[in-house]
């Protein structure tokens, strides 16, 4: 393999991986329908949820699915080029970029999302079927309690534990790592779960 392979590909990865994770489809798409500016509505977070605090079903479905495309692209698109040039670790610096980008995006000044749906396409794009338990459980709980957060948090939490069902420990270290990044990103939340203040989906921000 190639000397400069050795900087210039992981760099790469990061770079491509964070420059797609920071785009802020909640932001774009508010904006171009004409909903405002999100981080002014409601919680002020700009993924799904808050979205759909507009009124706007289409376009809160809309960012979910353009968050969770723009992780598993990024894992896809490298997961392909280190096949080709004989590295084993593009794909997951990929996913761990995308993941910091969506949290912390340049264009928003590092103000981002809380992770879920970009980490759901990553899960998807590294192992199907620990995506299709990650849906179950956020899905689940979602329409069970109607609470976003913790919906969301439990299914990142399941992402590491599925993949070590799975025998995908290769991946597990991202997982568990990512999935604390979400709960790291929920801990406002967490502190309103406590106080039994937390809202419902329909309710008050989250």
């Amino acid at each position: 393999m190639a000397t400069e392979y050795l900087w210039k590909a992981p760099a790469l990865a990061l770079a491509i991986g964070y420059l797609l994770g920071s785009i802020p489809f909640g932001v774009i798409l508010t904006r171009l329908g004409g909903a405002g500016d999100l981080r002014q509505i409601g919680s002020g977070n700009i993924g799904a949820t808050n979205v759909l605090r507009t009124g706007r079903k289409g376009l809160a479905a809309a960012t979910l699915l353009l968050d969770a495309a723009k992780g598993f692209v990024a894992v896809l698109l490298f997961a392909y080029w280190q096949d080709r040039i004989g590295r084993q670790d593009l794909a997951v610096l990929a996913a761990a970029g995308a993941f910091i980008g969506h949290l912390f995006p340049v264009w928003l000044r590092f103000h981002g999302g809380k992770g879920v749906a970009t980490l759901l396409g990553i899960v998807l794009a590294l192992h199907w079927p620990c995506a299709v338990v990650y849906a179950a459980v956020w899905i689940g709980l979602l329409a069970f309690l109607r609470i976003s957060s913790v919906a969301g948090m439990t299914a990142a939490v399941s992402a590491p534990l599925s993949a070590a069902f799975f025998s995908k420990f290769d991946i597990v270290p991202l997982l568990i790592g990512l999935a604390l990044l979400v709960l790291w990103k929920h801990r406002h939340n967490m502190a309103r779960l406590m106080a039994g203040t937390e809202p419902r989906v329909g309710s008050r921000p989250d």
